[in-house]
């Protein structure tokens, strides 16, 4: 009896776990940022509706389910290409792009798996070659808010042409050739030279004009002592010597060794009111 039970628990189990491998064969799951084709073998291609996020049906081994990323992907495309004046510039772009979900049938069948390296560089170098061959090299620096502006612009048309959508397009890299950088960098330095020697004719020209305005100054200032001496007489002369007279005093009494002796203070005068004598006592 107990062998009798064994047995069909396990043609039960066995039909049981079939019927499980059945059910999971005919399900698929679909995570989220992804988007789902089915490939038909029936059919002989890749069916038109597009699969969301979640579980879903399929026939097996007639029908398979493609898995495709749906969320914005970075993505860098490096392009090395030539300036309005001829110059070699470097650049790489990165992008934020994502396929447009309602045309994933479309870009699979028409593109294959692999479209996103198909269709990127290309439009990435098209687009950069046609934008920077507009601009001169010290344009490219100076204007670089509009020429990325210019890119994205170009690149987004484009990308729409293949059903792409691009969130973001910006210039990450962007250098010049050694010999033009070399260039950059000797008119920068001849720039600040000529500069400099500009400030050099300034400094020059404003000490030139101080002089000038100076000599002016003292040629009025002896224009009107001696239009002064003019109207005075001999007054301003006096004036002169007695100023210079207590200076030489000034001086005498401070040396050492020098002793002043007023007139009529002894010492074989004959008592007059002539000036006093100045004595060196030196020993």
């Amino acid at each position: 009896m107990a062998d009798k039970l064994l047995g069909s628990i396990s043609r039960y189990s066995g039909v049981a776990a079939i019927g499980l491998i059945g059910v999971n064969q005919c399900l698929y799951n679909v995570d989220a940022g992804h988007r789902a084709v089915l490939f038909d073998n029936l059919q002989g291609g890749i069916l038109p509706d597009v699969r969301g996020e979640g579980t879903h049906f399929i026939i097996p081994i007639i029908q398979r389910p493609i898995i495709i990323e749906v969320r914005s992907t970075p993505k860098e495309i490096p392009s090395q290409t030539g300036t309005k004046d001829l110059q070699t510039v470097n650049i790489k772009l990165r992008v934020l792009w994502r396929p447009m979900e309602d045309k994933l049938s479309h870009i699979y069948r028409t593109l294959g798996p692999d479209y996103s390296e198909r269709v990127l560089p290309g439009i990435g170098n098209e687009v950069l070659k046609s934008v920077v061959a507009q601009y001169n090299a010290s344009e490219l620096l100076s204007k670089r808010a509009e020429v990325s502006a210019r890119i994205a612009e170009g690149i987004k048309e484009r990308g729409a042409q293949f059903n792409l959508i691009f969130d973001d397009v910006a210039i990450t890299h962007l250098n010049f050739m050694p010999e033009f950088v070399r260039a950059i960098e000797e008119k920068q330095v001849a720039q600040q030279n000529a500069e400099k020697q500009l400030f050099v004719v300034q400094k020059a020209e404003q000490e030139r004009l101080a002089t000038v305005i100076r000599a002016e100054g003292e040629a009025e200032a002896a224009e009107l002592l001696t239009k002064s001496i003019e109207r005075s007489g001999e007054g301003i002369i006096e004036v002169q010597k007695i100023d210079a007279a207590k200076q030489i005093a000034t001086t005498l009494a401070r040396a050492r060794n020098i002793t002043y002796l007023p007139s009529g203070s002894g010492g074989g005068g004959t008592g007059g009111g002539g000036p006093g004598l100045l004595m060196n006592i030196d020993k």
